[in-house]
């Protein structure tokens, strides 16, 4: 006797599956828009942030003029923690 199993439509729950955590409740996947509120926290994340300091829109016609203004940019993030300093 042989049998065959039809695939089977997952039946609605009225949960939303866009967003679930994993058995353990070690990662949670977020499959939607995750807004977060005013005067809310999150745990472990750098918040809030230093904005950089603003920058001029460029100019620049050569090629050495659009490096300085992108190496100012650079250093405006970096000086803001938005960026890390690479090692030379």
């Amino acid at each position: 006797m042989t049998v065959e199993w039809a695939p089977r439509e997952p039946e609605p729950t009225g949960h939303n599956t866009l967003n679930y955590t994993e058995q353990g409740g070690e990662v949670t996947h977020i499959g939607g828009t995750l807004v977060i509120e005013e005067g809310a926290e999150v745990e472990g994340l750098p918040l809030p942030f230093t904005p950089a300091a603003g920058q001029e829109e460029s100019t620049a016609t050569t090629v050495t003029a659009l490096k300085e203004d992108f190496n100012a940019l650079l250093v405006k993030l970096k000086a803001a923690g938005l960026m890390h300093e690479i090692e030379k």
